[in-house]
């Protein structure tokens, strides 16, 4: 007689909200958590079919999803955002911040607007998600944040100056974070090389190949993995995570 055992899946029943989902990173970050059994709340900025795409295929994979529309630039949005998150799911155990901009702009070059939009999106917009949904995540008794950075925040880019500030405040962040929020959330974040997708301009894989020693660029499933690494490291908080194939050596 053989016996068969039924795995749950890693995140069955658990609500996730993920940032910027409608597209790219946030799109495969999304649908990973939904493929774990996460029920998955899809934030999205002006990508509205996008992100009905992404809910649809959630759904297709027999978990709720929902599109949410915020400008996160505006605290007052990002506030509705988790209200109507907790409302629709009535609780929220992960938060992915994985909504952002890449704006080049170089010292003598940056003007106030271009500065105000690299550091509200990237640095401001995550810390009011953090702070406005931090008593939902600790009443989870297991909550889990995921900034995103970028090895910008590591290695300064000239060309990118306004950018490498906020992702290089999204590591600290996420340690002050950790502190602020412990035990009952861990807050870690990914710094991620470069990345591509179908569609991408050739010239970022070439370039990159270039000067990272694995000789590749990384791709979604890269991150996702790493994602759920985060998940399942229990004693993990207040860590970066380095993917950008030795780049940063």
């Amino acid at each position: 007689m053989t016996s068969s055992v039924t795995t749950e899946p890693i995140l069955q029943d658990r609500v996730a909200l993920v940032t910027g989902a409608g597209k790219r990173l946030g799109r495969a970050i999304a649908l990973r958590l939904a493929s774990e059994g996460s029920d998955v709340a899809v934030h999205y900025g002006k990508s509205q079919q996008e992100a009905l795409e992404v809910v649809h295929e959630i759904e297709k994979r027999g978990r709720r999803s929902i599109a949410i529309q915020a400008d996160l630039t505006r605290v007052e949005q990002i506030h509705d955002l988790i209200a109507r998150v907790a409302k629709e799911f009535q609780h929220l155990d992960i938060l992915i911040n994985s909504a952002a901009n890449f704006l080049e702009t170089k010292f003598g070059q940056t003007a106030e607007a271009t500065w105000d939009a690299s550091l509200d999106t990237n640095l401001k917009a995550p810390f009011f998600c953090c702070q406005s949904a931090a008593p939902y995540l600790t009443q989870s008794g297991s909550g889990i944040i995921i900034n995103f950075a970028d090895i910008g925040g590591l290695m300064g880019w000239r060309e990118f100056l306004p950018h490498s500030i906020s992702k290089a405040g999204v590591i600290l962040l996420t340690r002050i974070l950790a502190k602020e929020l412990a035990p009952k959330v861990r807050v870690n974040a990914i710094a991620p090389g470069t990345i591509t997708m179908p569609g991408d301009p050739p010239k970022w894989q070439s370039d990159f190949v270039q000067r990272a020693p694995l000789a590749r660029t990384g791709h979604p499933q890269d991150i996702t993995d790493a994602v759920m690494f985060i998940i399942r490291a229990e004693f993990m908080t207040g860590h970066t995570l380095v993917l950008d194939g030795g780049r940063t050596l």
